[in-house]
């Protein structure tokens, strides 16, 4: 049944010249798509949205963190914002 689910196949790239391919259900993605953005842009946001949660997750929530993962955390944070036009924290409602 669920090979019968339309799929989208993105290609990820890193500096460091590695490649990954990972493929997602297409109605997942056309579903959280925010107005005419682009399957692209939409996993980007997703993506950046998901390091950021992890980072504030790990700093924030009982790990303990050395001052490299806490400036780690505040650049994602600033890209954050910079990508989006809110903090982290007006995004999600999660202030600390």
């Amino acid at each position: 049944m669920s090979d019968d689910v339309e799929t989208i196949t993105f290609s990820i790239e890193a500096d460091d010249e590695t490649t990954d391919d990972v493929t997602i259900p297409a109605g997942l993605v056309d579903l959280v798509a925010e107005g005419d953005q682009t399957a692209a842009e939409t996993v980007g946001d997703l993506t950046l949205l998901s390091f950021a949660s992890r980072a504030h997750h790990i700093v924030h929530h009982g790990h303990d963190a050395d001052e490299d993962l806490e400036e780690q955390e505040a650049r994602i944070m600033d890209l954050f914002e910079e990508r989006f036009g809110v903090t982290f924290g007006e995004a999600t409602g999660h202030q600390h």
